[in-house]
């Protein structure tokens, strides 16, 4: 039985994708490498894929925008609007054109709530899309470094949220927010699809007309094409994959180690420290509140740069457990600070040292984060799910990543009103789980093909 048939027996008629974006490489492919004989770039087997990370990174960064949007303008929102702390907590999540225009053209709070629920459902699509395609397009030893991208780009976005709401009022803010998004739509036409997603829906010829465009036209795809030609004959054939069958463990234990790595990655706190990051400066005694606040996103670029250059060379693992003590030990000296605080005199020198340190202390959870539990749960997790339920599974995923976002969002304030010393301690303690958990359950994936990491979970 031929690969064609052995996909779509069972299956009745092909899917076929709603939009033909980077249509223009089948006729680039069955014309041969001549027709791009003036585009010598495109033979560099990275170039091609790097171009293709960059336009999808664009996503990111209008998601990375909307998370670091609240900091700079939320005291102005509250004022303008006359909002409740109730009201302004609800405000917080994720990119969209129509969503930032309701926000730019608000009138009362309703726009707000509108704007963020439609932003939150971009958002929600882009942080599990982005990092998927980055995995199944990119080169095996350059995959965690482009996979990496994505978090940069999340991080490019915030800081350019810090920086901007420094000198732009809140409406005009939200309507730059329009402008990654705007770039991106036409960008899409430009890419082609993952090989592997074409593989799985049994377009065999647009399969590898794909992967040779990703790879370079000279390239040999033939021991790839096989490799993903036995991983999808291996699958099961049926459409569509019932929640019975994530019993086994080839399905369970990967996607137990997504999903836990999802929640911890939020519920260390990084949401409720970058979005009301200003607020925490303001309380540690900092007078520029939002100058610092700008300060850690640029720290945390450089950080998650440095993490992008790393990872396909230190490996997955090490470096999440080397992020999770950093931010474990870097939490105990932030609580450890606010409740020294409390009970010191505010007029003491010690109270002044205090406040230093705790800024200190988030700044270092800030740069330990972005080092290893910022960007590399969503490369572990668009690694080891296998091809047939990555729609089911990795959207489990990404729906628990973004409930306790929206936990931890929604108690920040709360917890620091109640006692800041506390609200850290909590944060370091799943910091210090994520350490257990990393050591036990996490696999490395470094150096392997997305089809033998998940064939070492049969």
């Amino acid at each position: 039985m031929s690969f064609r048939d052995d996909a779509e027996e069972g299956r009745g008629d092909l899917r076929k994708p709603f939009l033909h974006t980077g249509s223009w490489y089948r006729m680039g492919s069955r014309m041969g490498s001549s027709m791009l004989g003036s585009s010598q770039a495109l033979r560099d087997n990275s170039i091609s894929v790097v171009a293709c990370v960059l336009i999808v990174a664009l996503g990111p960064i209008q998601f990375g925008f909307t998370s670091g949007y609240s900091s700079p303008t939320q005291s102005a929102i509250i004022e303008d609007l006359g909002l409740t702390v109730s009201e302004s907590l609800m405000i917080a999540a994720i990119p969209n054109i129509i969503g930032w225009l309701a926000i730019s053209f608000a009138r009362d709070s309703s726009f707000l709530y509108m704007g963020r629920l439609l932003e939150g459902f971009g958002v929600g699509i882009i942080s599990y899309t982005v990092p998927v395609y980055i995995a199944e397009i990119a080169p095996q030893n350059l995959r965690g470094s482009l996979g990496s991208v994505n978090q940069l780009s999340v991080t490019l976005g915030i800081m350019l949220a810090y920086l901007l709401g420094l000198f732009v009022e809140w409406r005009i803010l939200a309507v730059l927010g329009i402008l990654p998004c705007t770039i991106l739509i036409p960008g899409l036409f430009f890419i082609p699809e993952s090989p592997r997603w074409l593989a799985k829906m049994g377009m065999t010829e647009d399969f590898e007309t794909s992967l040779q465009v990703l790879r370079g036209f000279d390239a040999d795809i033939s021991i790839e094409v096989n490799e993903i030609k036995r991983s999808v004959a291996s699958t099961t054939r049926r459409t569509t994959i019932r929640f019975a069958d994530l019993k086994e463990r080839r399905y369970w234990f990967p996607l137990m180690v997504g999903i836990g790595l999802l929640m911890l990655q939020q519920l260390c706190g990084i949401n409720g420290v970058l979005f009301y990051s200003s607020t925490i400066f303001e309380a540690a005694g900092v007078k520029s509140s939002n100058a610092a606040t700008f300060g850690v996103g640029a720290i945390q670029v450089i950080a998650t740069a440095v993490t992008t250059w790393l990872v396909d060379k230190a490996g997955r693992r090490l470096l999440l457990i080397v992020s999770s003590f950093g931010m474990t030990l870097s939490l105990l000296v932030v609580a450890a600070s606010f409740f020294l605080k409390d009970v010191v005199s505010s007029d003491s020198s010690v109270y002044s040292i205090m406040g230093i340190l705790s800024v200190v202390g988030v700044v270092a959870m800030v740069v330990t984060f972005s080092l290893g539990m910022g960007a590399i749960p969503w490369i572990i997790m668009s690694e080891i799910l296998p091809i047939n339920i990555k729609g089911l599974a990795g959207s489990i995923a990404t729906l628990s990543n973004w409930f306790f976002a929206w936990v931890v969002t929604m108690t920040a304030n709360l917890l620091l009103d109640w006692s800041s010393g506390g609200t850290f301690t909590i944060y370091m303690m799943v910091s210090a789980f994520t350490i257990v958990f990393v050591t036990l359950w996490v696999p490395e994936t470094k150096g392997r093909t997305l089809e033998e990491i998940q064939w070492s979970f049969r």
